[in-house]
This record gives C-alpha cells, sequence and structure tokens, in this order.
C-alpha cells in the first residue's frame, strides 16, 4: 500500500482588528492564500463581515487593551508563524483644548500599549517559528498630523518601539516590520462626520480658525493618497513572504513620498544596520 502524501503544514497567521478594513481584507486575503488565520475582534458581535469574507479564518475574541483577554487568546496556541498588529483608533482632537489627557491615555492604550502587549504575548512563539511580527503603522508615526496629536504621538511611539525591537528579535530569528499605508477611505479611519467637525470646532477654543483650515484641507489633494483596503492586504502578504523584509514598508507611492519628506533612511536599513552592529549581527543574521 502506497502512503498517501502529507499535506505541507499550513502557516498560523494572527491578525488583530478584524472586524473592518484592513484587518478584515487582510484576514480575508490570507485566508484565500493558504494561510491558518487566527482573525481577532474586540466584539464578535461584529464579525459578520468577517466570517463572509474569510470563511475559513477561526475568529477570536481579543481586546488589546485586556491583558486577560489577550492570555486567554495565546493560551492554547502551539505554534504561530506571524503576527499582524492592526488594531488601533483614529482621532481627531484639539489636544491643546482638552479638559483633561483621557482621550490621550485611551489612543495610547489602544494603538501603542495594546500592540506592545499583543508582541510581548507572540515573541515566545514566533522565536519559536522563526516568525513575523508586522505591525500596521502610519505616515502620522513618522509626520506628525496637526490635531492628530494623540494618534501621532501613539504611532511616533510604535515606531521607535518596532524600531528598537527589530534587531533583538532579528538575533533570535524573528523579522519585524512596519507597513506604511496610505490613506484607505474604505475603513472607519480619518472619516468625520459634519456634526462632529463642527463639535470640534466649537471646542477648539483659540484654535478655531486654524481647525477650520485644516478640515477645509482635508477635502483636497488626496487623490493619489488613496488605497483600497484590499490592496494594503495584498502588501501585508507580500512582506510576509520576503525573505528578508525591510524594517519600513511603504504600501503604495503616496506613502513612500510622504515619508520621503522626512525620512532619507526610507526603509528603514541604514538604521537597522547601525543597531545590528551595536548587538554585534552580521548583516545578513
Amino acid at each position: 500500500m502506497t502512503d498517501l502524501p502529507v499535506p505541507e503544514r499550513r502557516p498560523v497567521l494572527l491578525i488583530t482588528g478584524c472586524s473592518s478594513g484592513i484587518g478584515l481584507a487582510t484576514a480575508a486575503a490570507a485566508d484565500a492564500a493558504g494561510w491558518s488565520v487566527l482573525a481577532t475582534v474586540r466584539d464578535p458581535g461584529r464579525a459578520d463581515a468577517l466570517r463572509a469574507a474569510a470563511p475559513g479564518a477561526l475568529v477570536r475574541r481579543l481586546d488589546v487593551t485586556d491583558e486577560a483577554s489577550i492570555a486567554a487568546c495565546f493560551a492554547d496556541l502551539e505554534r504561530l508563524d506571524a503576527v499582524v498588529n492592526n488594531a488601533g483608533v483614529s482621532n481627531c482632537d484639539p489636544t491643546l483644548e482638552m479638559s483633561d489627557a483621557a482621550a490621550l491615555r485611551a489612543n495610547l492604550e489602544v494603538n501603542f500599549f495594546g500592540t506592545v502587549a499583543v508582541s510581548r504575548a507572540a515573541m515566545p512563539l514566533l522565536r519559536a517559528s522563526g516568525g513575523r511580527l508586522l505591525t500596521i503603522g502610519s505616515v502620522h508615526g513618522v509626520v506628525g498630523q496637526p490635531f492628530n496629536e494623540a494618534y501621532s504621538a501613539a504611532k511616533f511611539a510604535v515606531e521607535g518601539f518596532m524600531e528598537a525591537l527589530a534587531p533583538v528579535a532579528a538575533a533570535h530569528g524573528v523579522r519585524v516590520s512596519v507597513l506604511v499605508p496610505g490613506y484607505v477611505p474604505d475603513t472607519e479611519f480619518g472619516v468625520f462626520p459634519d456634526v462632529d467637525r463642527h463639535t470640534l470646532q466649537a471646542a477648539s477654543g483659540p484654535y478655531a480658525d486654524t481647525f477650520a483650515a485644516y478640515v477645509a484641507r482635508l477635502g483636497r489633494g488626496w487623490e493619489s493618497a488613496g488605497q483600497p483596503a484590499a490592496e494594503v492586504a495584498a502588501a501585508v502578504l507580500q512582506a510576509l513572504a520576503l525573505e528578508q523584509p525591510p524594517f519600513r514598508i511603504p504600501a503604495n507611492a503616496w506613502a513612500a513620498a510622504y515619508l520621503d519628506a522626512k525620512l532619507a533612511d526610507r526603509d528603514g536599513s541604514s538604521v537597522q544596520r547601525l543597531a545590528r552592529d551595536w548587538i554585534g549581527l552580521t548583516p545578513a543574521t
């Protein structure tokens, strides 16, 4: 009797924030591409679209701001080949006029501390598999955007954390990257209804005229910036397939040009070479 061939094991990918937008599109693309997908959401009651788009994915609850939720999600995982840190929130606030720092702290809890917490939980499994840790960044983690101070601060923090982590993780077999999308209109990010604009304008105090000019600018010149969530998802899968992925990966030409306005070392290679030298790694390690 001839033994049947043993099918190749499907690599396991965990994605955060999959109820909509980039997370949902990435789960669908990865499911179609043959990954074993763990698609996580904060509220499983909002996962109908996810289940329809990625029928092969396993949907799990994961609140990135809740350590117990993170521990429960990872408790029975025996192998993990890649993680995509996607969960996040956007905001548009006159930060200097806030009566307290609650909104700033809430933004940092999700966008920064949540990303760090998930990454910490994943690293033992990623070290064991020689896996990948990819985080969805933002051009506003490199170039601060007016009236998005809290979001920019959180994404700057994510950039710094991941840039510092990358050479250390590489020494233990884990590749760390930040993928920077362009403006993605088919997500809940960056959508500010008129009522919110009016409310924010009224709350802007001495910055009201400046805020009005900012809002007016948002409606002009963004045609080249846009890309659908599915295009970002394709860039994620391409990045995960690279043998030696760069640290920073712009997802479209607009994002690349935006980063060029500030970064001479756009993809992070020069900084990574320097940091690798500090810890005794050769360039190919």
